[in-house]
């Protein structure tokens, strides 16, 4: 099966060989720019926001980037691209294509997942374990027996907004078994508290069995997308907060961004760098209803340039100041 190439360093604006901060910092700057939340175009936004964050998923792991730079990069974006031998073994079961129940030859994808078909291709989409319980008819003769359908199992992208409040997002698996296709349409229930890695199950929408076994079910991995101001730690949320040196020391009242409007916090006077301040129940909510909390880091900025005036008042400080941070 072919699918279209991908070029996620055109994605994200940077060059092949870009370093991480870079990619981090292209990806921080589009994902603000195309988040959703707060694009005019919010259908245009979300379309590009995906691509963003498919990108940032690939570009921003060691293993995966490896992986995917050994494809070259000869490839033009938007070029028919076909895996190349060898790929099936990288997401540890088989991709799209290969032999169900009964020995049938069967490709599979979804849509509506937040992955293109070129990301699911090569990291996502997998069947589960063997081909699954064998289990004896009764009424028929020993030789009969009926089959288990496989699981199958792939990715969606769920936001962080998803997350806090839950959603409803409508998936479609395409399952070609032989020369016969059936397209499939399923209403995923996102529960507020989804976490990475977390499988989303609906049973009975896997492979279909064979000698009237019971169908397999289908596995949603759950991958958080990628936020431009947010780190996900369990529940909590951390963000960033650059601080001028004098709001670290003579202290300040600021406000920050959160998931459901912004907080206003107190600085503390002697806010040192790398300070966590927290914001209780501001987080991802738990399974049990309660929720993380908002983890606001410090990082205290220095001017690159300062006036003439501004480098007066600095020397002056440096004159008078008894402070010693070598002491």
């Amino acid at each position: 099966m072919s699918v279209q190439y991908k070029d996620y360093y055109e994605t994200l604006g940077v060059p092949r060989t870009a370093s991480d901060d870079q990619i981090k910092k292209s990806f921080r700057k589009l994902a603000r720019q195309y988040h959703p939340d707060v694009a005019k175009d919010k259908k245009k936004a979300e379309e590009k926001f995906k691509e963003i964050n498919e990108a940032y998923e690939v570009l921003s792991d060691s293993t995966k980037r490896k992986k995917y730079d050994e494809l070259g990069a000869n490839w033009k974006s938007g070029a028919d691209f076909r895996p190349p031998p060898g790929w099936e073994g990288f997401t540890g079961g088989q991709a799209f294509r290969g032999r169900g129940t009964g020995g049938q030859e069967f490709e599979f994808h979804f849509g509506g997942t937040g992955f293109s078909d070129f990301f699911e291709q090569l990291f996502g989409s997998r069947m589960r374990g063997g081909a699954g319980g064998f289990g004896r008819t009764a009424g028929f003769e020993d030789e009969e027996f009926t089959e288990r359908g496989r699981d199958i199992e792939g990715d969606i992208l769920v936001t962080l907004e998803e997350a806090l409040r839950g959603s409803v997002r409508t998936v479609n698996v395409r399952h070609t078994v032989g020369r016969s296709i059936k397209t499939e349409t399923h209403q995923v229930k996102i529960p507020p508290g989804v976490t990475e890695g977390q499988k989303l199950r609906l049973a009975g929408r896997g492979e279909t069995g064979a000698g009237g076994g019971a169908a397999g079910d289908l596995y949603l991995r759950v991958r958080l997308a990628r936020h431009p101001d947010f780190e996900v730690v369990d529940h909590n949320l951390i963000y960033e907060a650059e601080l001028a040196p004098w709001e670290a020391v003579l202290g300040a009242n600021l406000s920050v961004p959160a998931l459901d409007g912004r907080v206003n916090i107190k600085i503390p006077p002697g806010t040192q760098n790398g300070q966590k301040l927290r914001v209780r129940a501001r987080g991802l909510p738990a399974r049990d209803g309660a929720r993380g909390d908002l983890i606001v880091v410090t990082k205290i900025a220095v001017p690159f340039k300062v006036t003439d005036a501004e480098r007066k008042l600095w020397e002056q400080l440096a004159r008078e100041s008894k402070f010693n941070p070598r002491d």
